[in-house]
């Protein structure tokens, strides 16, 4: 598409990947013309947002939800910017998205996409094997990088990384631990504690005193950091490894990250009973440990390993 020319709106009708619309929706793109149409609906983040969106707006039609006699539609998609990590790969929009109901009452619509993450709480014991009955204080792992959206060129965070849309939030995780960590786990290592704690908790949006409909929200099992103006969720992990002494001291101070992506990152192991003081600034550190302190309580946490990793 020209870069000077502005793009002409599409309208979404009828049906999206599976959705019904009950009204036409008009989709405006970026006025750079940099952007078109196939990018935006095929951007895993607007497609997950748009699907997710329909599908809960379509619950009014119950009786028994709260906006039933006042129904919230969309009616305008306003994709206002486009970042490109590629020429070929999108990585964000910010859009503006038009709710309203029949009495003109709108709701807050600003959304930045970028799709969901992964984050993982990995606790670490050290093992020496000449004394293999002595017990050492349990480390987390923490990354240093620069975060230039926090202004910080030394953040201290858990490791965390972008799902690629697929869904596979454990083997997305594996292979952060291995590209942030530089430690090799298996998908079975890691364990869920969004999905524990939440998939039995769904979100009902009925009016009080109403008999509830069949059906909950769509909602990922997930932690949701700004819900407020952005899609992102994070499912939080756990991982819990035994590491010889030898392996424990290598890790600290360890510098790793992909430096073709700008990543540049320093591990620092941190007392996991300090974890809420040194990654206080870190939404994903406190929550996945009050998560694993809950989980813990209730008794749902695996055992730690008793071997060390060969």
């Amino acid at each position: 598409m020209p870069g000077n020319q502005k793009p002409e709106p599409f309208v979404l009708t009828g049906n999206f990947d599976g959705q019904d619309l009950s009204n036409d929706c008009t989709v405006y793109l970026p006025e750079n013309g940099k952007t078109s149409k196939d990018d935006v609906l095929n951007f895993p983040a607007f497609k997950d947002w748009l699907k997710r969106l329909l599908y809960n707006l379509q619950r009014q039609e119950d009786e028994a939800h709260e906006f039933h006699s006042n129904k919230y539609r969309l009616t305008e998609i306003d994709v206002q910017a486009a970042d490109w990590f590629t020429k070929t790969r999108l990585g964000f929009l910010k859009i503006q998205a038009k709710v309203e109901n029949g009495a003109g009452e709108s709701l807050p619509g600003a959304v930045f996409l970028r799709g969901g993450s992964v984050g993982i709480l990995l606790i670490l014991e050290a093992y020496d094997p000449k004394d293999p009955q002595r017990r050492f204080e349990q480390q987390t792992i923490v990354t240093i990088q620069p975060r230039i959206a926090s202004g910080s060129l030394a953040l201290a965070e858990i490791p965390a990384g972008m799902l690629d849309g697929k869904g596979d939030f454990a083997g997305k995780a594996a292979d952060e631990l291995k590209e942030e960590v530089g430690i090799e786990i298996k998908e079975d290592d890691l364990f869920d504690m969004s999905k524990l704690a939440t998939e039995q908790i769904p979100t009902y949006p009925w009016a009080k005193g109403k008999t509830p409909g069949p059906l909950s929200e769509s909602i990922e099992n997930s932690m949701y950091p700004s819900a407020g103006g952005c899609d992102e969720f994070l499912p939080l992990m756990l991982c819990q490894k035994r590491l010889t002494v030898e392996h424990m001291e290598k890790l600290d101070g360890k510098k790793t990250g992909l430096r073709k992506e700008g990543e540049r990152i320093r591990l620092r192991l941190v007392p996991l009973k300090d974890l809420w003081k040194e990654g206080g600034r870190d939404a994903k550190a406190l929550a996945a440990l009050a998560l694993y302190e809950s989980l813990k309580r209730e008794g749902w946490v695996p055992s730690m390993p008793t071997k060390p990793d060969a």
